[in-house]
């Protein structure tokens, strides 16, 4: 505060304010508690629309596949934004041109495709992952545990997202 004539200028407000007593603007002497009649008010939420029940979460996995929304998937599977497909693919090494078609068709189209290749993460043909950039897809190619896990934090912040996973060897891990 610097003092200047006819008053005191809050330096971060800029304004020019009278003495606190009697003060035209808060300061120092203005209430800033709520009243008792505000403090103790119930407060009412009132939920027109749920969130989706359609929405994917990956509960976890297994060497033989995985818990989506409580329900076992055996095996590789695609993951849509409201549907579970098998996935068609033995290995990373059987990911192709082909077995990519399925998320390059989607309508709405989707923003990033996350594959979990397995135990580790794997290296894919650049040409594949080219395609799916000029296709405005992302592509994440991950180990499969930290594909779950980046698949559930993309849903959750509600982005329009895919998963292309492959079992890993290891045993089950909750995510």
């Amino acid at each position: 505060w610097e003092p200047r004539e006819g008053g005191v200028t809050g330096l971060s407000m800029g304004l020019t304010v009278g003495w606190p007593w009697g003060c035209p603007v808060p300061c120092r002497a203005h209430r800033l508690v709520p009243a008792d009649d505000e403090m103790y008010q119930r407060t009412r939420v009132t939920v027109l629309e749920p969130e989706t029940p359609n929405i994917m979460f990956i509960d976890g996995y297994t060497n033989r596949g995985f818990t989506i929304n409580r329900d076992l998937v055996v095996g590789p599977c695609a993951i849509l934004p409201r549907t579970i497909l098998q996935w068609n693919v033995g290995s990373y090494r059987d990911i192709s041109h082909e077995s990519l078609s399925l998320f390059r068709l989607l309508e709405p189209q989707i923003e990033i495709l996350v594959l979990g290749t397995g135990d580790r993460v794997e290296r894919l043909h650049p040409a594949l992952l080219k395609q799916m950039r000029e296709c405005g897809i992302a592509v994440e190619v991950q180990d499969t545990p930290n594909a779950c896990a980046t698949f559930n934090f993309l849903t959750s912040e509600k982005r329009m997202v895919a998963a292309g996973l492959i079992p890993p060897r290891g045993t089950y891990r909750g995510v």
